[in-house]
């Protein structure tokens, strides 16, 4: 990666690549890259910057503000929910996310990792600040904060959606990601923290909380979950309320840590904003109703805490989930989601995700060892087979939930990516079904 000095006499650009350097190189030194800082000055390289300095040449972090989301789950709809309340206020804003990179309502670019290395979210802002941008809104992963990549980012709001159990292949303990994840919020930038979320630990200075459960400076005093979401909010002693089109319980906490989230920045009334997130209609491949007759829906969801969320949120219909889980990752929540797809769901299909190196039938018996055998229980290794089974039994009353892959495109199978994406299957499907 690197970004070019077009007014620079001395250097022609900043790069985090050593293979790039010459004499006329400016080489960003990150935790990542530090080993090869002999190699960029064999290659003529003799300047080397952090990501402090680098944003200071580059004059960003005076002209935008940086609002970083973290959490297991809800960090890419309540990214795309500020982001999108913004837009309606008339702020020009710029996303960076699992979802890609947008800016005023453009993408960018295609998706890439939740955060990315240090130099492209400076390329990244950089760019937004070009285009006037007043915000930045950016999601946080664990693995960002624990490989030190975001240091040097100044943010002016720090937001904590949750921490369910998630990428223990990685921390490896529980204990050891929450540790991660709480050391986003030692210091006294301000923050915005989930109060029904207790295991996180944060710096109490400049600190306001959101909650439906507990005592909160933003709290859900009354909602109604029936054909979206209708609601009321109580900040200090007023009481706004606010609707969406969005469905679920766990989207009522996304859009309350939105609405929050923009109120504290200080830009409109509560009444404008609620009336802003009202034109949200939420993220691709999540929650995202591909069929509306016969009713099916596709969700990223792929924790046992996010399976619990998404199927609670339809627990009003009989539902029938398709689902597996990734390889290579955390084998330890596998059987528990396993189990919490059988507390929901009145028929499921256990299937194959991004098995990625490891054998599909192996995950497969991982996810059934915390299951129970029943005649409604089914397994089918092959994806397309395993959702075209689920439509195949689907009767009117019952929705066809499929988990796991959300918006994507590709399926991981031994180092190769295969095109495969859950709603053009659910499509092509239903078009030979209906015939």
């Amino acid at each position: 990666m690197k970004i070019n000095l077009k007014e620079c006499k001395d250097y022609l650009h900043v790069t985090d690549n050593s293979a790039e350097c010459s004499a006329k190189s400016i080489f960003l030194v990150t935790d990542q890259n530090a080993a090869y800082q002999e190699s960029a000055k064999q290659n003529g390289c003799m300047k080397f910057i952090s990501a402090k300095e680098c944003l200071s040449l580059f004059e960003i972090e005076k002209n935008i503000k940086i609002i970083g989301i973290t959490g297991t789950n809800g960090k890419t709809t309540t990214a795309a929910a500020i982001y999108s309340i913004l837009l309606d206020l008339g702020k020009k804003v710029a996303l960076q996310g699992t979802r890609g990179y947008f800016i005023n309502e453009q993408k960018i670019e295609d998706k890439s990792l939740t955060t990315p290395p240090i130099l492209e979210t400076i390329n990244h802002l950089k760019l937004a600040v070009e285009e006037g941008c007043e915000y930045f809104v950016m999601e946080v992963s664990s693995h960002a904060i624990a490989q030190n990549r975001i240091d040097g980012l100044t943010f002016a709001l720090k937001i904590l959606t949750n921490i369910t159990q998630d990428h223990l292949d990685f921390h490896k303990t529980f204990d050891a990601y929450v540790e991660v994840k709480s050391r986003f919020f030692n210091d006294e930038t301000p923050k915005l923290i989930n109060k029904d979320e207790s295991k996180i630990r944060f710096n109490r200075t400049n600190c306001l909380t959101y909650g439906v459960e507990n005592p909160s400076t933003y709290k859900i005093l009354a909602y109604s979950l029936n054909d979206g979401i209708s609601a009321a909010i109580a900040k200090i002693e007023k009481v706004y309320d606010f609707e969406s089109p969005l469905h679920g319980f766990f989207n009522l906490y996304n859009l309350l840590c939105a609405i929050s989230a923009v109120d504290m920045l200080g830009i409109a009334s509560m009444e404008e904003i609620c009336v802003a997130v009202e034109n949200f209609g939420g993220v691709e491949g999540r929650m995202e109703v591909v069929s509306s007759t016969p009713l099916v829906i596709v969700d990223f969801a792929h924790t046992p805490d996010g399976i619990e969320k998404v199927l609670d949120s339809m627990k009003d219909k009989d539902i029938i989930v398709v689902f597996g889980a990734g390889g290579d990752r955390d084998k330890t929540k596998r059987p528990k989601m396993g189990l919490m797809a059988q507390r929901f769901a009145k028929k499921i299909v256990v299937t194959s995700d991004n098995p990625r190196s490891e054998n599909p039938d192996h995950i497969i018996n991982e996810i059934l060892s915390g299951m129970r055998e029943n005649e409604f229980l089914f397994v089918e290794a092959d994806r397309y087979k395993a959702i075209q089974k689920a439509l195949e039994m689907q009767m009117d009353n019952e929705v066809v939930m499929i988990l796991g892959k959300g918006d994507e495109t590709t399926q991981e199978i031994m180092g190769q990516k295969f095109p495969f994406d859950d709603r053009a299957v659910v499509r092509e499907i239903l078009v030979h079904k209906l015939k």
